[in-house]
């Protein structure tokens, strides 16, 4: 009679979850192509385990109870390998994919439907007080790897590449990549949220082909000349 009364339980809770957690539970389904059921993405999602932790600590935090919340974020880091400050405000739709490693700030704001891979950095650039971590808009991609640091704003429908590291803020409907972050594209539209890491325009190597054809082009120029 126990088990049943506790499985009874267990099961009106993970629906209770599932309800309060749909926005996040429904981000990975569309972006993550090995997701499987919502159940088993509640259950087995490390980003999905990070956010209910911070949720609960976030309120918490704002209710000004000591010591409790930031012992539950080091908790979900040692859980799942996320970090994420309950001083942090979260938007709805979050999606961290794989998560180990990424690291939010205190006085960091992420906005709705927004995704995070592996190794991602929302941080400060030193011992700055008051706002000191980054601003992110809606609909971002932040690839894994990149930093994102200081009381910076990251317009929304932004793409974030891969390892690059963004000091200063960006405009929306751009794509960053690089070290120091570059823009390399702005055309003023909604970005594909299918996270096609592929064919992003690296600055560096888009400098080089453009020097390496008009060094084509003087030679040839120089070889009519001749002729």
């Amino acid at each position: 009679m126990g088990w049943i009364i506790m499985l009874v339980v267990f099961a009106v809770a993970v629906r209770i979850i599932m309800i309060m957690f749909r926005d996040e539970i429904q981000s990975a389904r569309e972006r993550d192509p090995a997701a499987g059921s919502a159940l088993e993405i509640l259950l087995l999602y490390p980003g999905i385990h990070a956010l209910i932790m911070h949720r609960f600590a976030h309120f918490l935090w704002d209710l000004k109870v000591p010591f409790v919340p930031r012992f539950l974020s080091q908790l979900s880091r040692l859980l799942t390998g996320i970090e994420i400050h309950p001083g942090a405000q979260i938007g709805k739709g979050l999606f961290i994919d794989h998560g180990m490693g990424v690291v939010i700030g205190e006085t960091a704001v992420v906005g709705n439907h927004v995704v995070l891979f592996q190794g991602v950095t929302l941080g400060g650039t030193g011992k700055e007080t008051g706002k000191r971590h980054p601003t992110l808009g809606d609909n971002i991609v932040v690839g894994a790897g990149a930093k994102v640091l200081g009381n910076i704003e990251i317009g929304p429908n932004t793409y974030i590449g891969a390892n690059a590291v963004v000091l200063k803020s960006t405009p929306s409907n751009t794509t960053i990549v690089g070290v120091p972050g570059r823009i390399t594209r702005q055309e003023g539209r909604k970005i594909d949220l299918l996270m096609d890491h592929v064919h992003v325009i690296d600055p560096v190597s888009q400098n080089l082909r453009d020097l390496h054809q008009r060094v084509l082009k003087l030679e040839r120029n120089q070889k009519n000349k001749k002729e």
